[in-house]
């Protein structure tokens, strides 16, 4: 699947940013092994250790074979032509409701480019098209700018607010459940 984002920055021209959404593969064990292993985004996941390159392995190879519907999750990585841009991850997939929670990691050396943006749309229309859902949503810590900023630009809207949801720093942290309805 493909989608074509349009990226305007103040310092830019116009940039198409094109962005396929697919099933992880085991060449994606480096940039996996990089991301998981990266303690500062610990913080903003449930990751919270180190992963052996043999455990992510393992469950490169063990997802290939689920199916969303009795997993409840799925994991897609975002490319950019050949290059891989970061990954998507749905999860607590309710196909009863028809929603799931989404988050998104774009590779740090690639941010600020219009990934993100296009990733949120491509996983919103994977969504509508082929898992029929009605709304996604992602819990995000109050102190997360980026990703405020990032959900509310692609209409999110702010749903509630989880006292002391988080745990970083030495300090809690409230988070705001973000809403975004995308069945047409």
């Amino acid at each position: 699947m493909r989608f074509f984002v349009q990226n305007h920055t103040a310092m830019q021209q116009p940039k198409t940013v094109r962005i396929a959404l697919r099933a992880m593969e085991p060449a994606d064990i480096d940039a996996i092994y990089s991301w998981e292993n990266d303690p500062s985004l610990w913080g903003v996941s449930a990751a919270h250790q180190p992963f052996s390159r043999q455990a992510l392995q393992r469950f490169i190879d063990e997802s290939s074979g689920l199916d969303i519907y009795a997993s409840r999750q799925l994991r897609l990585m975002a490319c950019d032509g050949s290059e891989t841009v970061g990954c998507v991850d749905l999860y607590d997939f309710d196909p009863y409701h028809r929603r799931a929670g989404i988050g998104i990691m774009v590779d740090g050396r690639l941010r600020h480019r219009g990934y993100g943006a296009a990733m949120l749309a491509a996983v919103e229309e994977f969504a509508r098209q082929h898992l029929a859902l009605h709304q996604l949503y992602s819990v995000v810590a109050n102190d997360n700018h980026h990703s405020i900023s990032l959900f509310g630009r692609a209409g999110y809207a702010p749903g509630g607010t989880l006292k002391e949801w988080t745990f970083a720093d030495g300090r809690w942290v409230d988070a705001t459940m973000y809403q975004k309805i995308i069945e047409k």
